[in-house]
């Protein structure tokens, strides 16, 4: 029931921000039913008559309403014209709260500009003792107008801060998609080129010393082309709509692993080795896809600067972590060696292990001889597969 409720608020405000105008004329609807209520209302023995002609003033101390959003200081003055009007030539029944003031004042404050609030600000501090001397004149009065008048113009400072706040989370979320998606892409891109240029490479020389090497190098490129074309489709199938609602399709997992280890082994040469450590269990969607991008990084990344002869990619499974660890045998970290040190595939392989608040170190291996990945990431100790 919540769920439900909570889908049409969020229609109903998505409606209203695409039809301003609409919400405009409900709100002086609304504020003329409020100003109807003492003109329906039995009167007592001597108070002023409730004639049409009063009636007709208030309305049109409502009309301006309807444009409140485009002209707001316009609206001011002319709401301010028409109960001052009002006042001074009918003796019509009052109102218990100055509705079209106090939605002129909050509208002014949520969304003008400071030199609009000031101008706004300095004439309301005219027109509320004027409208309390052509009233009353009661000190009472004056107080509760003030106090109402400034809770307007705060309600509508605030609505103008938390409008700001979605505006600058929605910022935030959408450099972060962008963020995503270019890692995505990264990895991708990089780990099937690296492939590729490590066969294309070999063809020539295999074409004269073993063809059939050469064709099965053909092969692999071919694989490897097709391969990263999937997952692209796959990842760029986020950004595609259908009725409002993104398609997202499964990024890969564990599941797929094996795959890319033996798309490595066949397009590089590479001896790769793959093994598990502890009690292996299902993983988090989000989890899943971040050791296979991590996997596939660390592997782009032994292929491309290594000169690596084996890999062995492992993965630990503890009480609450997992521990993802990919070392070679190559040449280690090399001086001034982009990949090395500070491509942007070790950078994004910390970033996915920060994102799921884990960590990564990379560098020379444990034993001294070729490099080393090495990522914790946080691990429920049960949870539903795909989740």
């Amino acid at each position: 029931m919540r769920g439900e409720v909570r889908g049409w608020w969020e229609r109903g405000r998505a409606s209203a921000e695409a039809n301003p105008l609409l919400v405009d004329i409900g709100v002086a609807l609304l504020v003329q039913a409020a100003m109807t209520m003492p003109f329906v209302v039995p009167r007592a023995a001597g108070a002023p008559p409730a004639t049409w002609a009063a009636y007709g003033l208030s309305t049109l101390s409502v009309l301006p309403l309807v444009w409140r959003r485009r002209a707001p200081l316009t609206v001011l003055f002319a709401v301010l014209a028409a109960n001052a009007l009002y006042r001074l030539t009918v003796d019509g029944p009052g109102q218990p709260l100055p509705y079209t003031g106090l939605v002129v004042v909050y509208t002014i404050a949520a969304l003008s500009p400071a030199r609009r609030r000031l101008v706004a600000g300095a004439v309301m501090l005219v027109a509320v003792p004027t409208g309390v001397w052509l009233n009353t004149r009661s000190a009472r009065e004056l107080t509760f107008s003030v106090f109402v008048f400034a809770a307007a113009y705060v309600f509508g400072r605030l609505t103008d801060a938390r409008r700001r706040a979605h505006r600058v989370e929605a910022e935030q979320a959408a450099a972060r998609e962008r963020a995503r998606i270019a890692r995505e892409m990264h990895d991708i891109l990089s780990h099937a080129v690296s492939l590729m240029i490590v066969q294309a490479e070999a063809g020539p020389v295999a074409v004269r010393a073993a063809p059939e090497r050469a064709e099965a190098a053909f092969d692999a490129i071919s694989a490897t082309g097709r391969d990263a074309m999937v997952q692209l489709r796959r990842m760029l199938g986020v950004l595609r709509e259908s009725d409002g609602v993104p398609l997202r399709e499964p990024q890969p997992g564990l599941a797929e692993l094996p795959g890319l280890l033996d798309r490595v082994r066949d397009g590089s040469g590479l001896d790769v080795a793959y093994r598990t450590v502890g009690r292996a269990r299902p993983l988090p969607g989000t989890v899943a896809a971040t050791v296979f991008r991590v996997v596939q990084e660390a592997l782009t990344n032994t292929v491309r600067h290594a000169g690596a002869r084996t890999v062995t990619v492992q993965l630990t499974y503890g009480d609450s972590e997992l521990c993802v660890r990919v070392t070679d045998d190559g040449r280690g970290p090399q001086a001034g060696g982009a990949g090395r040190r500070g491509g942007h595939g070790l950078v994004g392989i910390r970033e996915r292990a920060a994102a799921l608040g884990g960590s990564a170190v990379t560098g020379r291996a444990a034993d001294g001889r070729g490099f080393e990945v090495r990522v914790r990431l946080p691990v429920p100790e049960a949870v539903e597969a795909g989740r």
